[in-house]
């Protein structure tokens, strides 16, 4: 069975995925799995791209998203004379007797299937079938210049797999392949979101290099990291929910901040330690 496995570390968001899908189906039948895909309104493969966090704090994300070839598709279930998946585990809309089913669009929970208006056809990501059945590879795969998009059997990416994460039909990632729809499409390196801020001496106006950062997570566990040569920290791959944070720094007073409602990526931005009165007095008597 085929899968597809994305990288996420490994895109620059350079688009050639999106720009090679274009190029390979725009104006062109590729019988019996589908035809022509229109030149604007449809993105048999898209790359999504989320700015998270906030000034001076923010991360671009890009995420290539397409059809997810689920073993238990959606689609199927509304219209299943229309819909099969083939031995190898790739999704077709057959788009001769897809003719009518504008259901199919609503039915897909990740948003992968169109409706072409001229063609009266729903139509989506073939996993270029076509290729496939020559031995080669997808047109977006065999052009990412990064690696960060590849397909093959399942098998040969068993070790990646176990560490990767899925869509379920809600839209939330998951590990592996929970979720209703059990898609084929896996997802490596998702940066989900992060907690981040700075630490500083407001005495001295200087920024204050590893303060030790401790941040509380949902389930009561805690994670440390230390603040770096700009006085930033960061917490990555958190999921929302509710956290506390704690800050100390030798001879700065401790400070805490709690509940912090994390639904999004967030820079909590600056936060000024107080010397504690031996440190202001070993300063004094210093100068």
């Amino acid at each position: 069975m085929k899968v597809f496995v994305v990288d996420i570390a490994k895109c620059n968001g350079c688009y050639g995925c999106q720009v090679a899908c274009k190029d390979e189906h725009v104006g062109n039948s590729w019988a019996p799995y589908s035809l022509p895909q229109p030149n604007t309104g449809q993105y048999w493969l898209k790359v999504k791209e989320w700015d998270r966090g906030q000034v001076s704090k923010v991360w671009v994300e890009y995420r290539p998203w397409l059809c997810m070839h689920c073993d238990d598709s959606p689609c199927a279930k509304v219209a299943p004379d229309a819909v099969y998946k083939r031995p190898d585990g790739l999704v077709i809309l057959d788009p001769e007797k897809s003719r009518g089913h504008r259901e199919l669009v609503d039915a897909c929970p990740h948003g992968a299937i169109y409706y072409n208006e001229e063609l009266d056809t729903a139509q989506k990501c073939t996993g270029c079938a076509h290729l496939v059945d020559a031995g080669k590879l997808p047109h977006c795969v065999d052009l990412c210049a990064t690696g960060g998009l590849r397909f093959g059997d399942e098998e040969d990416f068993a070790a990646e797999i176990a560490q990767a994460e899925t869509f379920d039909d809600t839209g939330i990632s998951v590990t592996g392949r929970a979720g209703a729809t059990r898609p084929r499409v896996y997802y490596l390196n998702l940066p989900h979101l992060f907690i981040a801020g700075d630490v500083w001496d407001p005495q001295a106006n200087e920024i204050i290099e590893n303060a030790e950062v401790t941040l509380t997570l949902p389930d009561g566990s805690t994670r440390s990291t230390t603040t770096d040569d700009f006085g930033d920290f960061y917490f990555r791959r958190l999921d929302a929910g509710r956290y506390d944070l704690h800050i100390e720094a030798e001879g700065f007073a401790t400070i805490e901040h709690k509940a912090i409602e994390l639904h999004d990526s967030l820079n909590l931005g600056d936060f000024p330690l107080e010397r504690n009165q031996s440190a202001t007095l070993q300063a004094s008597i210093g100068s």
